[in-house]
């Protein structure tokens, strides 16, 4: 899962030195010789990423893409980001963790599949959590328990977005984009 943002720097004739960009391509401190660094229109940089943080996906899902879930880049509009900001800062404020038992995988014995539960932190109410940004399961998505591992992804994905958002622009706004990608979601060649 990957939110990145791409810089629109394409240095036409027309533009005022003041917007014009020196894109430079550095390989083992040489200039690269394959790259045309005129051409260059775009730069991408990685804003975020997560690793099975099932409900930051089905956020993305069913607030930038409309409900499909098909592994395809989706653009995500910057107040998308303020109101993702938003929903992770209310439903960690609202999280107390208490002692309790997790999920730690699982095993099958006798063809039935055994939850493997440790001691850990659950949360104590998770009604707001459930309500505001709920787990999804699906396809190499992780566990769905509202634990102490959803509380740190929600609480890494409020420092990934605060530190992004604070970031003034101005009139160069990049675009941002979120992707998800699993096994099955290889596009046919």
């Amino acid at each position: 899962m990957n939110l990145y943002k791409k810089h629109y720097v394409k240095n036409w004739d027309h533009n005022p030195s003041e917007r014009k960009v020196t894109i430079t391509v550095k390989r083992n401190g040489k200039k690269d010789p394959n790259i045309n660094t005129k051409r260059i229109s775009y730069i991408q940089e990685d804003v975020a990423y997560w690793r099975k943080a099932n409900a930051i996906h089905k956020w993305f899902v069913d607030n930038v893409q409309k409900g499909i879930d098909d592994c395809q880049e989706a653009y995500v509009d910057p107040t998308k980001l303020e109101e993702l900001l938003e929903t992770c800062i209310k439903v960690r404020d609202s999280s107390v963790l208490i002692k309790g038992k997790i999920s730690y995988g699982y095993s099958i014995e006798n063809g039935k599949e055994i939850h493997n539960m440790v001691d850990g932190m659950i949360l104590e109410n998770p009604e707001i959590a459930i309500q505001l940004l709920p787990t999804g399961s699906g396809f190499f998505f992780g566990v769905t328990d509202y634990d102490e591992y959803y509380i740190q992804e929600i609480k890494n994905t409020i420092k990934m977005l605060e530190e992004e958002l604070a970031i003034d622009y101005g009139v160069n706004q990049p675009e941002y984009y979120y992707h998800s990608s699993w096994l099955p979601c290889i596009p046919d060649s």
